[in-house]
């Protein structure tokens, strides 16, 4: 097992401190792991997601699995936020998303508009925020500059940053695609140089047929997922790694994903679909399997 990365290793004002200190040791697994669920796909993806479990449709759903399955936070954007979590406040805490987009566009000039501020995750009550920035889509330039405006705000006003660093674009997709260990290792070197707190990240994949696409030396790396994850986790330097469940995989692939990731050294996990797409009982159990495992991991 890594060594990991915690609070004590980074550099951080009081209020990023102490909003941070509540999410890794009072809320979810409690022992300096993270366990955050997401629910900005209404936004990603439209309706879709919500089909096979028609209850999830209602963000209440997601706030009450997170409650009652003992989560480190909840991501909403700021519509969900303003109209669903007033009555789980205090009980489960609060990312709230700056930027979001639709996905009925091409993703090969992939961007996020910003969508909320700082201020607003500080009047909601939130104890961190999020920010997608797409490594390598044409957009890189406009994204960096509208991420740096905000990294200054959680500076000024004491709020973790998050950034979920996720190469897109069509350069991306000639060299090797979006989930190489190429494209999510420079992704994590990304997160780190800006200055995010936190970064969300895919599990690499190694891909046969796309090696020779890869940038040298990754075209001669094949690595197993722990391994891939682990190079990872070193180019995030003190920057907190966190996975992404991505589509919804069998209990026994998402259990096998978690001791993955956890082996590799990251922080945490942000599971959305893979957990509020099954019915409540399933998911909490599901839920239950996930921390058990997390248990062995504190820091």
């Amino acid at each position: 097992m890594k060594t990991r990365i915690g609070l004590k290793d980074m550099d951080l004002s009081l209020g990023k401190r102490t909003r941070l200190h509540r999410l890794l040791y009072r809320y979810g697994p409690g022992n300096g792991t993270l366990l955050f669920l997401p629910i900005d796909q209404g936004l990603e993806h439209g309706p879709v997601d919500f089909f096979s479990n028609p209850d999830s449709a209602d963000p209440s759903f997601q706030l009450r699995l997170a409650k009652e399955g003992g989560y480190s936070g909840i991501v909403f954007h700021i519509g969900l936020a303003t109209k669903y979590v007033k009555d789980f406040a205090g009980d489960v805490p609060l990312i709230l998303k700056l930027n979001g987009k639709t996905n009925i566009p091409k993703e090969s000039h992939a961007f996020s508009p910003q969508t909320a501020s700082v201020e607003d995750a500080i009047r909601l009550g939130a104890d961190a925020i999020g920010y997608t920035l797409y490594v390598g889509s044409p957009s890189q330039a406009e994204d960096i500059r509208q991420f740096s405006r905000i990294r200054e705000d959680c500076e000024k006003f004491g709020m973790p940053l998050i950034m979920w660093a996720y190469p897109r674009g069509e350069a991306v997709d000639a060299k090797g695609g979006r989930d190489s260990l190429y494209a999510v290792d420079y992704a994590a070197r990304v997160a780190c140089e800006l200055g995010a707190d936190l970064v969300k990240l895919n599990l690499p994949v190694y891909n046969e047929s796309k090696a020779k696409d890869l940038p040298k030396p990754y075209d001669q790396m094949k690595l197993s997922h722990q391994q891939a994850m682990e190079k990872v986790v070193i180019s995030a330097g003190r920057t907190l790694v966190l996975v992404s469940g991505g589509s919804k995989l069998s209990d026994e692939d998402l259990l096998e994903k978690v001791k993955i990731s956890m082996e590799a050294g990251v922080t945490g996990l942000i599971f959305g679909r893979n957990m509020w797409q099954r019915n409540l009982d399933d998911a909490l159990k599901l839920t239950e399997k996930i921390k058990r495992i997390m248990s062995e991991y504190s820091n």
